[in-house]
C-alpha cells in the first residue's frame, strides 16, 4: 500500500523547490513519481498549430516519490504515516504526530 495518494497534500524535501507544499495531481506508480501542483516547473518549447500560437510554455514535471512527504491535514506537519487496521478490517493511514486518521 502506497503512503501517498491523489489529492494528498505533500511537502517537497529536496531540490530547487525544497520546503514548498502542494497537492498531488497524478501518481505514476510504475515510475515511482508524483505530479505535484505548482512545483517543479519546466519550460516546454512548442511549435505553433492551428489551435495554439506556440512559444515557451511552463508546466509541472513529475517528482520522485522519495523526495516528497505526506502532510497531515489536521496538524499540518510532514510525517511518515503509520498503517493501522480498523475493527472492520480496513487498513488506514494514521498521523504519527497527532494520531488522526488521514483520509
Amino acid at each position: 500500500m502506497l503512503n501517498i495518494k491523489k489529492k494528498d497534500k505533500v511537502k517537497i524535501l529536496v531540490g530547487k523547490d525544497k520546503g514548498k507544499q502542494g497537492e498531488v495531481l497524478k501518481l505514476f506508480s510504475e515510475d515511482n513519481r508524483v505530479l505535484v501542483a505548482k512545483v517543479n516547473f519546466v519550460k516546454r518549447h512548442t511549435k505553433p498549430t492551428q489551435r495554439d500560437p506556440g512559444g515557451i510554455k511552463e508546466k509541472e514535471a513529475p517528482v520522485s516519490i522519495s523526495n516528497v512527504m505526506l502532510v497531515c491535514p489536521k496538524c499540518d506537519k510532514a510525517n511518515r504515516p503509520k498503517f493501522d487496521t480498523l475493527s472492520d478490517g480496513k487498513k488506514v493511514r494514521v498521523c504519527r504526530k497527532c494520531g488522526e486518521i488521514i483520509v
